[in-house]
């Protein structure tokens, strides 16, 4: 009795496993389209150019190496999503949910990240030139070589982010938070940094600027710059 007990126990476990499964297969089967539950679906190297996906739950779902261009993700859950060497130009990620990320050398350029939260998110060598970046938390984020150029980061949070040799060349940092941010060669060559915030001298004699940095009120260049 104990034996087909357990039997019994063990075919109805493979039985429910197999309902969940099927269940995954049909959701991960859906076609592209707002409030789309891709959760966890593996989705890498799809070409969704110019997709409505507001509002979908794309939450650790693997999209890398694929062609986002011009995808609509206002509203989207992409907490743990991998992105990495995706193409995601002039993406529309208004309000969405970026927490932990994966965007290794992810190209974002003139998306709008405006709202959106990439807390702890992990973009090294991305590019995001001309992003969107206003309000944005960037928040304990590992972005190390990655590129600002000509980027709104008005009010952003990088408080405490990795922005080791990362490039913010013309980008706009109006009350950025650097509070406790590594900034080792970061280029801050020819930018206004006057009104960004928790910003120190240790921090800017580690990173690269030149006579056209400005700085707030009472830090001063390294004597190091311009770097080599």
């Amino acid at each position: 009795m104990i034996l087909l007990a357990r039997v019994l126990a063990l075919t109805a476990a493979i039985t429910l496993i197999a309902g969940l499964s099927e269940s995954a297969l049909a959701k991960c089967g859906e076609s592209p389209g707002p409030g789309v539950d891709w959760s966890g679906c593996e989705k890498e190297r799809l070409i969704l150019r110019g997709k409505d996906l507001e509002g979908a739950n794309l939450a650790r779902a693997d999209f890398s190496k694929s062609d986002m261009t011009g995808i609509k993700l206002k509203g989207a859950n992409l907490a743990e999503a991998n992105l990495t060497r995706a193409r995601m130009w002039e993406a529309d990620f208004r309000d969405a949910v970026l927490q932990k990320v994966q965007g290794n050398r992810t190209d974002f350029s003139k998306s709008d990240f405006e709202g959106a939260d990439l807390t702890k998110s992990e973009m090294p060598r991305a590019t995001l030139d001309g992003a969107n970046l206003k309000n944005v938390s960037l928040a304990k984020s590992e972005l190390s070589r990655a590129s600002f150029v000509e980027a709104d980061l008005t009010g952003a949070d990088l408080s405490y982010s990795d922005l080791g040799r990362a490039n913010f060349a013309e980008a706009l940092l109006g009350e950025t938070s650097f509070t406790g941010a590594y900034t080792y060669l970061t280029r801050f060559e020819g930018v206004d940094l006057s009104s960004s915030t928790g910003l120190t001298q240790e921090q800017l004699d580690i990173a690269c600027g030149d006579e056209n940095t400005s700085l707030p009120q009472g830090l001063a260049p390294s004597a190091e710059w311009p770097c080599m």
